[in-house]
């Protein structure tokens, strides 16, 4: 009969040896909410209006604290410091600058309106293999109101995660909450994670139960 200990030593291997590995989203409240954070090699997508708040989550990702590098692809707004004008760059040129683990795309919106959804999603499948291929991440924003249904249907299914932001205008009080709608390898947390918008960026509330 063989020992115990054999069979014991298989089971304790396995959530050790098949646990994901998490990325902070550089918001505390949506790390608890997601378990640690985004899965590493994984693309999210990020929506709501120009003034939801996608900007500033996408900001502080790339500026996440643990020492890890990233670039951000600015092809809309304003170029901050350590960014990158995508402003005239093809799609396919952002692989050969992706440097580091939190690569920011800022907006595929401006790529969908500019190249069309098919180039847009041909720039996110090969994103996915660069993304799997070092354990990176990379999240992309969406601007509402401006996509056809079926373009929004088809980025939400080329990403790994899918995070919506929402304003919501209560008599004299603005409510934000933000909603995690898809995720790879996981169930969605069945919940909305309120937060504010302040001078240091956004910061979501961490004092509900996660469900």
């Amino acid at each position: 009969m063989a020992a115990p200990t054999d069979t014991k030593s298989r089971i304790q291997d396995v959530p050790i040896s098949g646990r994901t590995k998490k990325r902070t989203t550089g918001i505390i409240g949506l790390n608890l909410l997601l378990d640690g954070g985004f899965p590493e090699g994984t693309l999210v997508m990020i929506y709501g209006t120009p003034v939801a708040g996608v900007d500033l989550a996408a900001v502080q990702f790339w500026k996440a604290e643990g020492g890890e590098e990233g670039t951000y692809f600015m092809n809309d707004g304003d170029v901050d410091v350590g960014m990158i004008d995508a402003s005239e760059l093809h799609p396919e040129m952002y692989l050969t600058q992706m440097a580091g683990s939190r690569i920011v795309i800022d907006s595929l919106s401006a790529i969908v309106i500019k190249y069309g959804i098919d180039g847009a999603l041909k720039f996110l499948r090969m994103s996915r293999e660069e993304m799997k291929r070092r354990g990176a991440n990379m999240m992309f924003v969406v601007y509402t109101g401006i996509h056809s249904p079926m373009e929004m249907t088809k980025l939400m299914r080329a990403a790994d995660v899918v995070i919506e932001f929402k304003t919501n205008i209560q008599q004299a009080e603005i409510e934000r909450t933000l909603a995690v709608h898809k995720i790879k390898d996981a169930a969605a947390p069945q919940r909305l994670l309120p937060f504010i918008i302040t001078e240091k960026g956004i910061e979501a509330s961490t004092t509900s139960r996660v469900v």
